[in-house]
């Protein structure tokens, strides 16, 4: 177990820095003036050639990418014209648009995508595999067929869509819940709830459909193997087979399409938080992009491809734990 764990960090470190290498490639070495695009339309000649001091763009790439990765390593000082300013480790750069550190600019978005995140996914994973473990429990009855008329419709409905229905009908005609106004959980943790319930149930609709699809898909095949034709031999209950036996078999699938989600998740839902005015770092990537805020759009890719590889990570630990056979692969 020790080798493996070693193994998957290495892995993750080694993706960590060719995504690096992608992004500062992608952003940094495009044609065209790169210090104009980084500092906005509205920036003077000498502010222009500031910025391209500060990202070093006279000098080789090799050397750009160096500082580019000091920073993110150790962090590095950058030249204010009158003074030197530090960007501590990982410093991801500065917003030539709000004069802000990106990393200080981001953590100060990240807690309410991650409350969207972490709230969503558990919804998602409790209606996803719970309805595909009822769907097998169910096979070959109407009531199968039902849940998978409503797994295909969830997953061909946006979540703008759901989401716009779901403020129709409880916001607008029975006022049962508000208009969800985000209120960090430090200062109100029932607020908190309340006014992210909505966001968390619209992508929990339509997250949940492909992991009840995956779900039924896996138990199938799991329950046609011969381990589980061995048990019905000797007489075990179907339902502890479907329970105790074929869902930890097939929940490796499941575990990784959770992984790669909630990571992307964590680099920002853009529609839910534009539709639901959640300030978390879906709206800042639009809000970058709109503005050409080169260093931010830079930073939230930097982190998004941050949270995916942790979150793939963290899911071949769970495999290997819930499948000791992961740890021979």
């Amino acid at each position: 177990m020790k080798w493996f764990l070693l193994r998957r960090l290495g892995g993750a470190l080694f993706v960590l820095l060719a995504l690096s290498v992608v992004v500062y490639a992608a952003f940094y070495v495009a044609p065209g003036n790169v210090a104009q695009i980084a500092c906005g339309p509205r920036c003077s000649p000498a502010q222009v050639a500031q910025v391209s001091e500060q990202l070093n763009l006279d000098d080789p790439l090799y050397v750009q990418y160096a500082h580019f990765l000091q920073g993110l390593l150790t962090g590095r000082d950058y030249s204010t014209g009158t003074g030197v300013l530090h960007c501590q480790a990982p410093c991801l750069g500065l917003s030539y648009q709000s004069d802000q550190q990106v990393t200080e600019l981001i953590l100060a978005k990240l807690p309410a995508t991650a409350s969207l995140a972490v709230g969503a996914f558990v919804l998602w994973m409790l209606l996803g595999v719970g309805t595909g473990l009822l769907s097998v429990w169910r096979r070959g009855r109407p009531t199968e067929r039902i849940l998978t008329w409503i797994t295909l419709a969830g997953m061909a409905t946006p979540v703008f869509v759901i989401g716009l229905l779901l403020i129709i009908i409880t916001v607008t005609a029975l006022r049962i819940l508000p208009f969800p106004d985000y209120v960090p959980f430090t200062e109100d943790p029932e607020q908190w709830a309340w006014n992210l319930l909505l966001p968390w149930i619209s992508l929990a609709l339509v997250s949940a459909a492909p992991y009840a699809r995956m779900t039924r898909a896996s138990m199938l095949e799991t329950l046609a193997e011969d381990h589980v034709r061995t048990f019905r031999a000797y007489g075990v209950g179907e339902r502890a087979i479907v329970g105790r036996h074929a869902l930890r078999g097939a929940l490796a699938p499941v575990i990784a399409l959770g992984a790669l989600d909630v990571g992307s998740m964590f680099g920002g839902a853009v529609l839910t938080e534009s539709l639901f005015g959640i300030p978390g770092v879906g709206r800042e990537l639009v809000d970058a992009v709109k503005h050409v805020d080169l260093p931010v759009v830079v930073g939230l890719v930097l982190v998004t491809g941050f949270f995916v590889v942790l979150a793939n990570t963290v899911a071949d630990i769970l495999q290997a734990m819930a499948d000791r056979r992961v740890v021979l692969a």
